[in-house]
């Protein structure tokens, strides 16, 4: 990509080329300053000029956009409904590459409304607001046909009976930041639907901690923090009730007491409560669902509140966590400490906005973790193809307690669990390159305080 700077200084070194056998004059310790040499990163290697990251944001955006029709069909006759009255059993969403409503999409819809935000471009900001008000136009005649026994394949059945956090969660929170942001209104019955579902009939453990009977009775799935929390915070915004806020920063600390391992600042992935041993396998994405829970709920918590603080030192030691695991190119692995796993996008893409965020908002230092972000970002945007599809996504991924489930679950780029952090982190990037200072110094790409006068040289010393 033109814009990236790969280095920050090109090593000039005279050769004479009079003749073309002439041989090259060899690189030495006493002809050459060998540690300016361009080094070969693998991926780009520097910041991402602003008009290339909205780039890569305007191809996902199109592609989206193209794929998931908010129209309806008749599913025998495959012609279009667009009288609502006339909706019936037959009747289904016109297919696209995604489903409208899925926990994913939920995802997707929140960044493309972050993302219409930070570039002020409303494209992105129609493609949420259009989908989320389709939907809500259609639940009356869905509804009525739910009310009157067609329940099992109807398409808005998850709107209406949600059955589980994945169903729930995600939806709520998108919706409400459409509210919450001025964008529409009308979805009131459907977030406190949804809402309603996470707090009262979800099963929970006795010290009320979000649960499921799967794959063994009483199982605690680290995905599920954000199936629920991110909503219930948000919900504590909507309302002005605190009680969501308790029980967000509840899910969060029992999660975390159960599940995080202090000494490696990671979450294992399931834990069955029957179990007397627990295996720590450290899935990324289901890593990534659980910083970017403790993002969301810090973007809306009080700071007064109680769990605000553990929160925050919370976040910093996943951080610190997660930058030990990094790969060289930037990714993360699909389990995080084993390097002989493969790299995988959404993860990738999970931390790479919920670190940007961090710092952005002051919950991490930025010269520490500024460079591992933007190596991500970076790795990232190598996975948009000229589609606009993400590539390198782990598909739907249940609990296992063996190696070789994680090692072998599939890729696909019809995966929708990338699409949504992609936007977040490029969004969330534009932002830190905006408010954040970097340079290149001694071919090492580095953020600095707003204060620090940064030198011209390849090699720079900062007054302090």
């Amino acid at each position: 990509m033109r814009s990236i700077i790969l280095s920050a200084f090109c090593l000039l070194i005279a050769v004479s080329c009079s003749t073309d056998t002439e041989k090259q004059p060899v690189l030495t310790d006493t002809t050459a300053p060998l540690h300016l040499l361009q080094a070969d990163h693998g991926v780009p290697y520097g910041i991402m000029a602003e008009e290339d990251i909205m780039e890569v944001l305007f191809r996902v955006h199109e592609y989206l956009d193209r794929t998931t029709p908010k129209t309806l069909i008749n599913k025998n006759s495959l012609l279009p409904v667009s009288d609502y009255t006339e909706i019936d059993k037959e009747t289904i969403f016109t297919r696209g590459d995604y489903r409208l409503i899925s926990y994913e999409w939920g995802v997707t819809y929140g960044g493309m409304l972050l993302a219409g935000e930070i570039t002020g471009d409303n494209r992105f900001t129609n493609y949420s607001v259009s989908r989320l008000e389709f939907l809500s136009e259609l639940l009356p005649y869905f509804k009525e046909l739910y009310d009157n026994g067609f329940v099992e394949g109807n398409p808005m059945r998850t709107v209406i009976e949600p059955r589980s956090l994945d169903d729930s969660g995600a939806m709520a929170a998108a919706m409400i930041k459409a509210v919450r942001g001025g964008y529409t209104d009308g979805l009131d019955w459907m977030i406190r639907n949804y809402v309603d579902y996470i707090s009262n009939d979800q099963l929970r453990l006795s010290d009320g901690t979000l649960a499921r009977h799967r794959p063994q009775p009483y199982t605690l799935w680290l995905d599920d923090l954000f199936m629920s929390v991110p909503a219930l915070a948000q919900m504590g915004v909507y309302t002005g009730d605190d009680k969501y806020f308790d029980d967000a920063v509840l899910q969060v600390k029992n999660f975390s007491d159960y599940m995080f391992n202090w000494d490696k600042g990671l979450y294992m992935h399931g834990y069955v409560t029957g179990m007397d041993v627990h295996p720590e396998f450290r899935w990324a994405r289901a890593n990534g669902w659980a910083i970017m829970t403790k993002i969301e709920l810090l973007d809306v918590l009080p700071a007064s509140h109680p769990g605000y603080d553990f929160v925050v030192s919370l976040l910093q030691a996943h951080v610190a966590g997660l930058a030990e695991v990094q790969s060289g190119f930037g990714f993360w692995h699909q389990l995080l400490d084993r390097s002989d796993s493969y790299l995988e996008t959404s993860a990738t893409a999970i931390f790479t906005y919920s670190m940007a965020k961090a710092i952005n908002e002051g919950w991490i230092d930025g010269l520490a973790y500024g460079p591992v972000v933007s190596l991500a970002w970076n790795a990232v945007s190598t996975k948009i193809n000229a589609m606009g599809q993400v590539e390198g996504t782990c598909v739907g991924t249940g609990m296992a307690f063996d190696p070789a489930f994680y090692y072998a679950r599939p890729v696909n780029v019809f995966a929708a669990h990338s699409y949504g952090p992609v936007l977040l982190a490029g969004a969330e990037m534009i932002r830190l390159y905006r408010e954040q200072k970097t340079s290149m110094n001694d071919s090492a790409f580095l953020f600095y305080d707003d204060d620090a006068e940064l030198g011209s040289d390849p090699i720079f010393y900062v007054t302090p």
